[in-house]
């Protein structure tokens, strides 16, 4: 994503009705059950594709399949519990997968935590990055087996527009010495968009048929702004901002989906919206800060992700 930034023309602005027939595909999408994952669940669903929601409330998305089996009569939908802060559920939710699947075509880390007081998971780890980062590193790793058994499989990983602006705290992540709740969900969106990169650097190596994928919203209004951030956060951006700048989840979610489905996405791209500022607009390829496409960064985090997680992927590096 170093290279020249490719912007599609007013004929080529891409929407759902672009997505290829889904029919026979299975896509994993975590946390649908609202926002961007909803919206993300409901196209890919539309299109004929099976959709497991990945969710942390197993009843609220025993509600949402209902919602939306009552907008597409036969839609192919299956509800999995998984809470992406503790490693013990996101290893019972593969194990769980594995035994029903044989393959997995794609893959959305899409779920995410943003902004809470200090809080760490089960293990110890401040819950952003556990959740946003640290989850999805592992449930990636456990599925990469019945992705690479899938067909044109992709694994589309959900950082943000803040990435640009975070950092690792390598001798910090818990937050431990100094905790401020929009700088370390920047890390943890920095974290995603590494890993994406790094997943791309390795699986290419390796000449897996697997292609690692990145996407960012833009500013879209979810329930992230309102149930989360701390309250001054909450009402700029939340109640006061969205309204009148952000654009609705369905429009927030195509990168997302563009980057799931598309034909002529390449492993490595990163899909965001081409308005100014990457903050809302149609899906296109996007640069990734040059801090995070740095491979020594990527190296560094994957061997920490590892250690952390336990999760070690089959892949040779060269």
């Amino acid at each position: 994503m170093e290279g020249k930034v490719c912007r599609m023309s007013e004929q080529q602005r891409w929407t759902t009705a672009e997505i290829p027939d889904q029919t026979g595909r299975v896509h994993v999408v975590t946390g649908a059950t609202s926002g961007l994952g909803l919206a993300t669940a409901r196209a890919l669903a539309r299109a004929g594709g099976h959709v497991v929601l990945a969710v942390r409330d197993p009843e609220k998305g025993r509600r949402t399949v209902a919602d939306l089996t009552a907008e597409e009569p036969g839609a192919r939908l299956e509800v999995r519990r998984l809470d992406l802060a503790d490693l013990d559920s996101v290893h019972a939710f593969a194990d769980g997968l594995r035994a029903d699947h044989a393959r997995v075509d794609v893959l959305v880390n899409n779920a995410g935590v943003m902004a809470p007081p200090r809080t760490l998971s089960a293990q110890g780890h401040e819950v952003q990055f556990a959740a946003n980062h640290l989850g999805h590193f592992a449930l990636t790793g456990r599925l990469l087996d019945r992705l690479a058994a899938g067909s044109d499989p992709r694994v589309v990983t959900v950082s943000s527009v803040n990435h640009r602006q975070g950092r690792l705290r390598w001798d910090d992540l818990s937050g431990e010495r100094g905790y401020r709740p929009m700088a370390f969900y920047n890390q943890s969106k920095f974290a995603n968009a590494v890993f994406g990169r790094e997943l791309h650097r390795r699986l290419d190596a390796a000449g897996s048929p697997v292609r690692s994928l990145l996407a960012h919203p833009g500013y879209t209004r979810t329930n992230l702004q309102f149930n989360g951030p701390v309250r001054l956060y909450r009402v700029l951006f939340g109640h006061l901002g969205g309204p009148l700048f952000a654009q609705p989840a369905d429009r927030g979610a195509l990168p997302q989906l563009h980057a799931a489905t598309a034909p002529e996405v390449r492993g490595g791209d990163f899909i965001g919206p081409d308005g100014p500022g990457e903050l809302r607009g149609a899906p296109t390829r996007v640069r990734l800060s040059p801090a995070a496409a740095d491979e020594e960064t990527g190296r560094r985090l994957w061997e920490l992700s590892e250690r952390l997680t336990g999760v070690r992927y089959e892949l040779p590096v060269f």
